[in-house]
């Protein structure tokens, strides 16, 4: 049985500026997330 990879690259667009972030003091970009497990929680008030 063959080993299919799901190596790639995913270019992902930095965050805009003037976004207002809880639990962080500074402004966050993709490169902090580089490496790392993000879970985005998307919401809204309907």
């Amino acid at each position: 049985m063959a080993i299919r990879s799901l190596t790639g690259m995913v270019r992902a667009p930095d965050f805009p500026d003037g976004l207002d972030w809880l639990n962080i003091a500074r402004p966050l970009h993709i490169a902090d997330l580089r490496g790392r497990l993000a879970i985005l929680d998307f919401w809204t008030f309907c």
